[in-house]
């Protein structure tokens, strides 16, 4: 278990302060969440259901910085969700985030998917001191990708690392009054509280368009503290391993393997 505090997006951005414009973006699910921070404050946002990452985010945000009066030179660096989340969805965004860093030369960094979320909730909702949280999106196969945080006086304590669960599990995990935030299976995960006597609330996140911001926001903070990523090496968090792996070739036989291997059929 570990505790890590995630500041307040004012206090985010207030630490930001003076940075060139950063630019986050998370595609972990089926929705595109994109936003936009520069000179301590919130630039602007973008929140749309896709059929395709691949296909529309170019255009998404291409849209929110010509919007911004600015240009891809003028970014200081652009925060990329990392998961957990859809792995196809991942990859476009971190792919499309390093081209972009490659091409400009700004700074790169990996936000998890999970704190955007969290944050997002604590930004768009009324939540007291103390209140938990707990962000649950769906990693299909029956499970659910988790994790729970807790509402403190300057901002959220992470009091779990990310999680690869099935709900009845995940409902051991959690004790207490808690909100649930994510996609549908937030929903599925709050009816399994729900009789047990607990306060629970779902927020329904897709609907919190400044998810993008918070990346962006956390991106910026990182990055003003010195936390920049290598391009190269900065991978999704999956939780579960790919299925599509690459298998190594098989060796070829040595020539000296086969040749005195005669069938009865070879010596007639």
């Amino acid at each position: 278990m570990t505790s890590r505090i995630l500041c307040k997006v004012d206090r985010l951005l207030a630490e930001a302060a003076g940075a060139k414009p950063v630019l986050g973006l998370d595609t972990g699910s089926s929705t595109a969440f994109l936003g936009l921070v520069a000179d301590g404050r919130l630039v602007g946002h973008f929140a749309c259901p896709v059929t395709s990452h691949g296909a529309a985010l170019p255009h998404a945000v291409d849209d929110l910085v010509s919007a911004s009066k600015l240009a891809f030179g003028d970014l200081g660096g652009i925060a990329v969700g990392i998961g957990p989340g859809s792995f196809t969805g991942l990859r476009i965004g971190l792919s499309y985030a390093k081209g972009i860093a490659m091409a400009s030369g700004c700074a790169v960094v990996g936000v998890p998917s999970l704190d955007a979320i969290a944050l997002a909730t604590l930004e768009e909702a009324n939540l007291s001191t103390g209140t938990q949280i707990c962000c649950v999106v769906d990693a299909r196969k029956g499970e659910v990708y988790a994790a729970l945080y807790r509402v403190v006086s300057d901002g959220l304590e992470k009091v779990s690392e990310e999680l690869l669960v099935v709900l009845e599990d995940l409902a051991s995990r959690v004790a207490g009054d808690v909100s649930f935030a994510g996609d549908m299976r937030a929903k599925d995960a709050a009816a399994l509280f729900s009789p047990k006597g607990h306060v629970v609330a779902v927020l329904d996140t897709s609907q919190f368009f400044v998810r993008g911001s918070c990346v962006a926001a956390i991106g910026a903070a990182m990055m003003s503290r010195g936390e920049i990523a290598e391009p190269a090496t900065l991978e999704p968090m999956y939780i579960r391993p790919p299925e599509a792996t690459v298998k190594r070739a098989a060796k070829p036989r040595p020539a000296f393997a086969t040749e005195g291997v005669w069938s009865e059929e070879t010596k007639n």
